[in-house]
């Protein structure tokens, strides 16, 4: 009787596609993310934690924000269980060619998918500065009348630093922090891919050494971001109230910190299983996916710098 080697033993990839068992994750992560959005939303309403205290939460306002601590917590256990039952896959060489693709194929609409998340928020700034600020200036004859009704002192100018209710701040400059935050993407691209050109050669070390630099780079973006936010708000008057300068301000360079960490948790998760030796020359889409994560992420703020902090 001839001799078997299964997939596993031999080091080759399986040729039928696998379909793991029923699992209880799409269903705990639906009600965990409905948790997550009703907590979110109600501590919008509610204007923040503090402000409850104040007696906000009388009209119902506020009332539910503590689903959202709740939420956010059980989105990181789904995930650390989910990917975790995606990783023991892997290594149990359960992951045919097919399948393979389908991960890349799932990766690239999820990026796509923040593509247009981004779009959207880029689309309301140029809307607002390219369209509504001239019209209010009295651009054109319509705008002219526009601007004698509704704002007549209105200087049409951008940043829009000065609200209806006579707000005045401050404009953020690009050639301090937003300046420095720029450099560290640039590099942080620079050492991930030569961590990954390290894995592609087997050379293990290297590849350690430089996805480290990677993420304490992505560390030291958040770190200086966060401090960016508390001059902000505490020496330049700029917060999300600060009119419409303020709000698409704050939403686009916030929704980038926000992928920034995880973009960084992602790269930290890579770290750990490259110290497990579970990255492999042949076997590394995990680490493809977070470092295309990382690269969009880079590329996108290469465009927020230049129409949030430069034009």
């Amino acid at each position: 009787m001839s001799e078997h080697h299964s997939p596993a033993a031999s080091g080759e990839k399986p040729t039928r596609y696998y379909v793991p068992a029923s699992s209880p994750w799409p269903m705990l992560g639906s009600f965990i993310l409905f948790i997550l959005v009703i907590g979110a939303g109600s501590l919008i309403q509610g204007h923040g934690v503090t402000d409850l205290s104040h007696g906000l939460q009388s009209n119902g306002a506020g009332k539910f924000w503590w689903l959202f601590p709740i939420g956010l917590f059980g989105v990181f256990f789904l995930m650390w269980r989910w990917f975790g039952d995606t990783v023991r896959e892997s290594l149990g060489n359960k992951n045919s060619a097919q399948m393979d693709r389908s991960y890349r194929q799932g990766m690239t609409w999820f990026i796509f998918s923040e593509v247009m998340f981004f779009a959207a928020f880029f689309g309301a700034l140029f809307y607002a500065r390219w369209l509504i600020v001239p019209w209010l200036g009295g651009e054109g004859s319509r705008g002219m009348m526009t601007h004698e009704v509704l704002w007549p002192d209105f200087q049409a100018m951008w940043p829009l630093v000065k609200t209806p209710a006579g707000t005045v701040t401050e404009a953020m400059s690009p050639w301090g922090l937003p300046f420095i935050n720029t450099v560290i993407l640039l590099i942080s691209s620079v050492t991930l891919t030569i961590s990954h050109h390290a894995l592609l050669v087997g050379d293990r070390a290297k590849q350690r050494n430089f996805l480290a630099v990677t993420f304490i780079l992505g560390l030291i973006f958040l770190g200086l971001q966060a401090e960016e936010y508390i001059h902000a708000y505490t020496h330049m008057g700029l917060t999300l109230k600060s009119g419409i300068y303020g709000s698409t301000f704050f939403m686009l360079t916030g929704f980038h910190g926000l992928h920034v960490t995880i973009g960084t948790i992602m790269l930290i998760i890579m770290f750990v299983r490259t110290l497990k030796g579970h990255l492999t020359p042949d076997n590394h889409f995990a680490f493809e996916a977070a470092a295309w994560y990382w690269h969009f992420v880079d590329v996108v703020w290469l465009f927020l710098f230049v129409a949030v902090y430069w034009f």
